[in-house]
């Protein structure tokens, strides 16, 4: 790790935070970069539910010695246990982590790259679904992302399209397998291979809810439908499995 002087270390900071106000997704996630003990932590702060809001570390940045200007950006797989994502400029590691699809971030880069389309006054993109039942932006007719599906065509906030993080993480692959006519509930399944080259995964529904969309994991038997999923979240006081 090298050791930064103080107007180099201050350039860095500002080069990271304005990548984060360039990025729809970063910004409204609310990302923050802390400078502590030689390096950059990029943080979130997280509603805990019924406990206190606490901070979720996405990454960090570390100088690296002999290397000017070169920074090594890295994940946290575990408390403690990091891992090393890319190596570059300041600049072009943040767009890493904007531009992230994997989810080893936060999967939203496709959704990010749209954003970046909106024009004056717009907060969503027209999408529409085609004659083969594919979501398609309505003036290119160009496909997309889930990601994309849920926020443009749904209107399900960021955060919420968002999860489950949990999943992202474990590079589990979405699919939309039902939605309801009115827009409200999107039943979508969530696929990974093993190295065995097993399929395995989870369904989560995104239902709206007076008036704010969750995003709800599914038990397997009961995740077929959306009528079967909600059934049994109805049950259960809409508690998730």
């Amino acid at each position: 790790m090298r050791r930064l002087a103080d107007a180099e270390r201050a350039g860095i900071l500002q080069t990271l935070e304005k990548g984060i106000a360039a990025s729809p997704v970063l910004a409204g996630f609310g990302v923050k970069v802390r400078a502590a003990r030689g390096r950059f932590y990029m943080e979130r702060q997280r509603q805990g539910g019924e406990s206190e809001p606490y901070t979720e570390v996405w990454g960090r940045f570390t100088p690296l010695a002999g290397a000017k200007k070169e920074l090594l950006l890295e994940a946290e797989r575990r408390s403690g246990s990091w891992f090393e994502v890319a190596r570059g400029q300041a600049a072009k590691l943040i767009r890493v982590v904007a531009s992230d699809t994997r989810g080893t971030f936060h999967a939203l880069g496709s959704l990010d790259a749209s954003l970046r389309r909106l024009g004056e006054g717009q907060e969503r993109l027209p999408m529409i679904v085609d004659d083969s039942g594919k979501f398609v932006y309505a003036d290119t007719n160009e496909g997309c992302s889930v990601q994309e599906a849920l926020f443009h065509y749904f209107g399900l906030p960021v955060e919420v399209v968002a999860e489950p993080s949990g999943w992202y993480s474990y590079h589990r692959r979405p699919r939309i397998v039902e939605a309801s006519k009115d827009r409200t509930r999107v039943l979508v399944r969530f696929t990974a291979e093993s190295m065995s080259g097993a399929v395995f995964g989870g369904t989560c529904l995104y239902a709206q809810r007076e008036g704010h969309w969750g995003a709800y994991t599914i038990k397997p038997s009961e995740s077929q439908t959306i009528a079967q999923a909600e059934a049994w979240l109805v049950k259960r006081k809409w508690r998730a499995w």
